[in-house]
């Protein structure tokens, strides 16, 4: 008779026997786990001995309880540079279960008195080997066969797993020592506990105190947070460091940052928050030539990452007081490489989005007002192996909209007599009355012809019939900056130079550059001023050479005609000044004639005008280029005859002469 099994028997065998083998596991994890500690030193040691050039030691490491780890003494000092990192006592814990799935995931962490400082000297920053490891090739190209939501998910899981949930910083120290300009931000306390964050830091920066307060719920395991950062008392936030290094002055009231969700769904990453800031400000000599202030501001977004994309989802917002605008933005490798961006702004007031825009970055809009309401779209799509396909189209949709009090830049003032003083490096220049009252002023009747198409040819082809943006030139400009990898065409157009000239000031800003297109937007779409009075305003008022304004002291100056009397060779050489009036006589030999690039690029715009039909061959008869300089620019070309140019030179030619043709 065979035996019955006793199963109970047998599971009760099998639990001892694993309950033997986890009590030795664990008697010998707790009697060697120092060991284990020790040797985990030693290989960090080594490691940023060998890859990073940098001594790291530790006065003191040992276990504490089943998880927690304390350590004393941690410093990073780079061979031959300051001390990167001390710290004086560390501790924290660490998931044991995430552990032994090969994540490290923090518990707690307690620091205390500590720094890290950034020191750069003439050896350079005392980082710079932290920079460029050996392993970051062989990461680079494990990072590579993952997708971007693969490498952001990876990215993101491993930072807020170093974000503890029970934490506790006392007096730590972040220095910097750039070459003397110096900062220091102590964070004398922050503390986490039950997902509530709240630090206190001590700013120092030369003789500017402040005191930052960062407050708010963090919840790393689930990805959540909600913070505000602010100053204890009412005045504003200095960012510091940037004004000093860069010299861009910006500042805040408060600062308030949103993390709703890290999930992944389908094998696409979505990040999804928001970010707003309270009176923002900032000052640059590139933005504008005063404070540029933003009232509020807020950015929700929604960031996608897929397998060969990241892209700013359309239902992102972004809000300036009450302008509100949709953004879509994609960078994919799917196929090819290419760029998308789309801005909506859906229907507003016009009046809303006048007191919406930043103070002191359009001041001449300041006091404008408007009747009516306005939608906006912007598309443009870059391929970057087909740039020839780039698309750009930008259009507005106006309802009843209408300018009903204009503000600093009165542009009605085109059609009647005004003073007119260019501004030359920040200094306006001698006043310009144009109007009958100016001897030299010259109405478009009493112009030669030649010279109007010849400006028109060169400078903007159809300036009447477009309304004060050529979106195709503009298209081209963006394909042949793409192409040359630098800023080498741009897409102005003659209402815009006129708006430059006569209402702003030359200098290079973000700020006027923004001003000169919502100007000329209104000129043109309002019909405030004709096309042929905006013509004979802009030949009155352009620099014609040093301290020559306006076509009748042009004429005068190079040939000592009136504008009716100019021949085609001399209109043709007067437009291809435009650009670059001051530097006119660089176009001519020692001897006073044309150099031959200079011979090319005119007889370049004469055939353009006839094949246009602007001009027939019979106006060509006995203009073969050559002008003759009889005015007081005569005494210019005497002065330069022992210039770097005087001798004509083959290779210059041949650059100025294509650089020319970029315009066309």
């Amino acid at each position: 008779m065979r035996k019955k099994i006793n199963f109970k028997k047998i599971a009760l065998w099998v639990i001892s026997v694993f309950a033997v083998v986890f009590i030795i596991a664990g008697i010998s994890f707790f009697a060697f786990r120092d060991k284990a500690l020790q040797k985990a030193v030693a290989k960090v040691t080594d490691k940023m001995s060998r890859d990073y050039n940098s001594s790291f030691s530790v006065k003191e490491a040992k276990f504490n309880g089943l998880s927690g780890i304390e350590m004393k003494g941690v410093t990073i000092i780079p061979k031959d540079a300051d001390t990167l990192l001390q710290v004086k006592e560390i501790s924290t814990s660490v998931n044991l279960s995430r552990l032994l799935m090969g994540d490290v995931q923090l518990g707690t962490l307690k620091m205390r008195d500590g720094f890290v400082q950034l020191v750069k000297n003439n050896e350079g920053w005392n980082f710079k080997s932290f920079l460029h490891s050996k392993k970051d090739k062989e990461d680079n190209d494990d990072d590579a066969r993952r997708s971007y939501a693969e490498r952001a998910y990876r990215l993101l899981t491993k930072v807020l797993n170093l974000v503890p949930t029970d934490m506790a910083l006392d007096n730590l120290n972040f220095r910097v020592d750039d070459m003397g300009r110096k900062l220091s931000m102590n964070l004398s306390k922050m503390t986490l506990a039950d997902n509530q964050l709240e630090s206190n830091i001590h700013v120092v920066e030369d003789t500017i105190i402040q005191n930052w307060k960062v407050k708010g719920f963090a919840d790393p395991r689930n990805r959540k947070a909600d913070l505000k950062f602010f100053n204890t008392d009412t005045s504003r936030i200095a960012v510091p460091y940037i004004s000093e290094r860069y010299g861009l002055k910006s500042g805040f009231d408060s600062i308030h940052v949103n993390l709703e969700k890290i999930e992944m769904e389908s094998g696409e990453l979505h990040v999804d928050g928001y970010a707003s800031i309270r009176n923002f400000m900032v000052n640059h000599p590139k933005i504008a030539l005063k404070d540029v202030v933003i009232d509020n501001a807020r950015f929700d977004y929604r960031v996608l990452f897929g397998d060969r994309y990241i892209a700013l989802d359309s239902t992102s917002t972004v809000q300036l007081n009450k302008l509100k605008v949709k953004p879509f933005a994609k960078y994919s490798v799917e196929a090819d490489t290419t760029y998308q961006i789309k801005a909506h702004i859906p229907t507003m007031p016009a009046q809303d989005f006048i007191t919406s825009l930043p103070k002191g970055l359009f001041t001449n809009f300041e006091g404008m007002e408007a009747e009516g309401n306005f939608s906006y779209n912007l598309d443009f799509l870059m391929n970057k192996n087909k740039p020839n396909a780039l698309v750009f189209d930008s259009s507005l949709k106006k309802d009843n909209l209408k300018i009903t009090k204009y503000g600093a830049a009165d542009l009605a003032k085109l059609n009647g007599s005004f003073v007119y003083r260019a501004i030359d490096h920040g200094r306006a220049q001698r006043p310009v009355l144009v109007g009958s009252g100016n001897a030299n002023y010259t109405p478009i009747s009493q112009i030669s012809p030649y010279l109007r198409k010849a400006v028109l040819t060169s400078e903007d082809p159809s300036f009447f019939s477009h309304r004060g943006f050529i979106t195709e030139a503009f298209r081209q400009s963006l394909i042949k900056n793409i192409k040359t990898k630098k800023f080498s065409r741009g897409g102005s157009t003659i209402s815009m130079q006129l708006v430059k000239n006569v209402f702003l000031t030359r200098e290079k800003t973000l700020s006027r550059k923004m001003e000169e297109i919502l100007l000329v937007y209104i000129l043109e779409n309002n019909h405030i001023a004709g096309k042929e009075r905006m013509l004979e305003v802009y030949f009155n008022v352009i620099e014609w050479g040093p301290d020559v304004y306006g076509i009748g002291e042009a004429s005068r100056y190079y040939f000592d005609k009136s504008p009716a009397s100019l021949t085609l060779d001399e209109c043709v050489f007067l437009a291809s000044i435009i650009p670059s009036p001051k530097t006119f006589m660089y176009r001519f030999t020692g001897e006073g004639d044309l150099k031959s690039y200079a011979l090319k690029h005119d007889n370049y715009i004469k055939n353009i005008m006839l094949r246009r039909g602007l001009i027939s061959a019979e106006d060509t008869i006995a203009q073969k280029g050559h002008v003759n300089v009889i005015g007081r620019a005569r005494g210019r070309l005497r002065l330069n005859k022992e210039n770097i140019f005087a001798n004509d030179s083959l290779d210059i030619d041949e650059i100025f002469f294509n650089l020319s043709k970029q315009a066309f």
